[in-house]
């Protein structure tokens, strides 16, 4: 994810911080500071990484559940309306589904029930408030609102999931995701309307509620697509490729002269020794050596894939890889052609366009 900065890693699993919630922290504790010194500031910073650590855990309990299942964490964001947990894959069986969405919540209801413990009803009761109390009845509360929130029926949110999930026993998946999706846009639509009325926090949250809403609904329709079509039904068949021995200026020739962003190399053997992207090409530039080639900057960790791969797997490792471009192979493994998001994109447009001129 963009703007996201990385921290430490877990077990493999890297762990992440949006600047936005960055600026979450500054603004709380600079609000606090302003209200009652140094001390309510620190305290309330104090707290923000108590729930930070409740966050980090929830992401983790998504992380452990899928890893139950055959599927790895790559990396969890954290952004100042909870955390991410990015998979390479989404699970085959809506049940699969069902329990990596709850693993999450199911963290904070444990944390709920083990800080109850320790403080007790009483003291629940005459504390329980977010922004008063004592810490612990706080963060007992918070981690409340936490289930709470996370199991609303909105994409990206858990209950999104949840409920899709539910809909997937006995719909297809896509059109589970489509009536998902159109409740957790219906859910930003409330959350912007209330937000209107005094609470600009709300409307961050509908817009991003919104946003994920759409994307895991055009996932889906993607996935659905996926499953239909060869690789060779999407690939790039017009394409430029450069030698590993090919100068900067040339790769800089080709960038200009044509539409790619990115260029499968080609070893001395007329094999595919990996892809030299726009972002390495202007990197490179910047070390003003000319002595550099293309084969020193290339990505070298590119998957290839086949013409006869079936669209949905080219699609999967193209996620895994997180690739900018993945280069198919024929029969005899020559290169002859790519696979990029973009064509994915086209075939979906191209997919959902034809029902309804057949139809016409």
């Amino acid at each position: 994810m963009s703007w996201s900065l990385p921290i430490f890693r877990v077990a493999g699993i890297q762990l992440r911080i949006h600047v936005t919630f960055l600026l979450l922290i500054v603004w709380l504790a600079f609000g606090y500071y302003h209200e009652g010194g140094s001390a309510a500031a620190a305290a309330r910073v104090i707290f923000v990484l108590l729930l930070f650590v409740c966050v980090v855990l929830h992401e983790f309990g998504h992380a452990f559940a899928a890893k139950a299942f055959g599927i790895t964490t790559p990396d969890i964001t954290l952004l100042p309306i909870g955390g991410v947990a990015r998979l390479e894959r989404m699970p085959e069986e809506p049940i699969q589904e069902l329990i990596i969405a709850v693993a999450g919540p199911a963290v904070n209801v444990i944390i709920a029930i083990s800080l109850f413990i320790v403080i007790g009803a009483r003291g629940l009761l005459q504390q329980a408030t977010v922004d008063g109390g004592d810490l612990i009845a706080q963060l007992l509360t918070i981690n409340v609102v936490l289930v709470l929130f996370n199991l609303l029926p909105a994409f990206p949110m858990d209950g999104g999931r949840v409920l899709r999930a539910l809909l997937a026993t006995r719909l297809p998946y896509a059109r589970a995701t489509q009536i998902a999706a159109t409740i957790g846009q219906a859910c930003a639509f409330i959350f912007g309307f209330i937000g209107l009325f005094g609470n600009p926090f709300l409307l961050f949250i509908a817009l991003f509620v919104y946003i994920g809403a759409s994307q895991e609904a055009a996932l889906a329709q993607m996935r659905d697509v996926s499953r239909r079509f060869p690789v060779s039904s999407a690939m790039v068949r017009e394409f430029r490729s450069l030698p590993v021995s090919a100068t900067l200026l040339e790769a800089v020739d080709a960038l200009l002269a044509t539409s790619q962003h990115d260029f499968p190399v080609i070893d001395d053997a007329g094999n595919v020794a990996g892809i030299l992207t726009r972002h390495d090409l202007i990197a490179a530039l910047r070390r003003d050596d000319p002595k550099i080639r293309v084969g020193d900057v290339m990505r070298r960790d590119i998957p290839t894939v086949t013409t006869g791969t079936r669209f949905e797997e080219a699609f999967r490792i193209m996620q895994e890889c997180n690739c900018p471009a993945v280069p198919v192979l024929d029969s005899m493994k020559r290169l002859v052609g790519l696979l990029t998001p973009e064509n994915v994109s086209e075939l979906m447009m191209v997919q959902s366009a034809l029902p309804r001129r057949r139809a016409a």
